[in-house]
């Protein structure tokens, strides 16, 4: 089946549920996976920064990728990260999600290296000729690198980019990049997608979404059903929410959220620790998500 590149809609940045051990919960996972095919998500995307993918080994990454396609099953396409600081790490993440089938793969920008504008033409260039369509993931929170729009814009044209995640959570940064490319661009933050999307933007890879999928995917579907009040009204009920998950570390708050639903424990792995903030409960009842 040819890949299907995720260019519209919205993508869920999964997260990695763990056992009390620190090992890997694969039925949790797969019960993510099938909970958001049920809600209509519209891509899944393991091994992003949600899934604590520095903390991943190969085995477990390559483990996360297949239990989401088969839970795709085709349906939906899925997106696995494969970026790093190390180009020939990345083209060997993006050979091996390419051979267990990912639809894309999500590549980050190298964080810490801060390399030029020369090396990051030469590192899109070269993960590129794999042939994985490649999502650019602009997030300078990460990487210490606010690129300029308009280099944003010039690697996003490289051959083999299929579409960028945007996430400076800047919506005139956004619109910038926009008007220097057709590549569809994605958001990478939940409190700014309907924004982008107002401007141009072509949907949402969304942390909120593992806890409210059906939600998230409401506000897309209202949009782009031409009903912006309806819209805007889903991302207010939704925003408490959005706002609590942004209160720690990415995913620290969100896997706290999902373990008062019951759907995976609330531990990260180390450097990470667990959320020891207010509870979400109450958030999570006004969304009508627990019983």
């Amino acid at each position: 089946m040819a890949p299907r590149p995720p260019t519209h809609g919205i993508h869920t940045a999964l997260v990695t549920p763990f056992l009390a051990d620190g090992e890997l919960d694969l039925p949790a996972f797969e019960a993510l996976c099938e909970r958001q095919i049920t809600a209509g998500i519209h891509g899944l995307v393991p091994c992003g920064t949600t899934g604590e993918t520095p903390t991943l080994s190969e085995d477990e990454q390559d483990t996360l990728l297949r239990l989401a396609l088969t839970a795709a099953d085709g349906q939906i396409p899925v997106t696995a990260g494969i970026g790093s600081n190390s180009t020939r790490a990345t083209v060997k993440n993006a050979e091996r999600a390419q051979r267990l089938g990912a639809d894309a793969g999500l590549m980050v920008f190298p964080f810490y290296n801060k390399p030029n504008p020369d090396g990051l033409r030469a590192h899109v260039r070269a993960v590129a000729a794999v042939g994985l369509p490649l999502v650019l993931y602009h997030v300078p929170g990460r990487t210490a690198q606010t690129l300029p729009a308009k280099l944003l814009a010039e690697l996003s044209d490289i051959s083999g980019v299929v579409s960028v995640k945007e996430a400076t959570g800047d919506l005139r940064y956004g619109t910038d990049v926009m008007a220097a490319t057709q590549r569809p661009i994605l958001s990478g933050d939940d409190f700014s997608f309907l924004g982008l999307l107002a401007q141009g933007g072509a949907g949402c890879i969304s942390v909120v979404s593992n806890v409210a999928p059906k939600h998230t995917v409401a506000i897309y579907e209202a949009f782009v059903g031409g009903e912006l009040a309806e819209a805007r009204r889903i991302l207010m009920d939704l925003w408490p929410l959005i706002g609590f998950l942004f209160t720690d570390s990415n995913p620290v708050p969100c896997k706290a959220a999902m373990a008062e639903l019951g759907l995976c424990r609330p531990e990260p792995r180390l450097p990470l620790a667990s959320y020891s903030g207010p509870s979400p409960r109450a958030l999570l009842e006004a969304l009508g998500l627990l019983g």
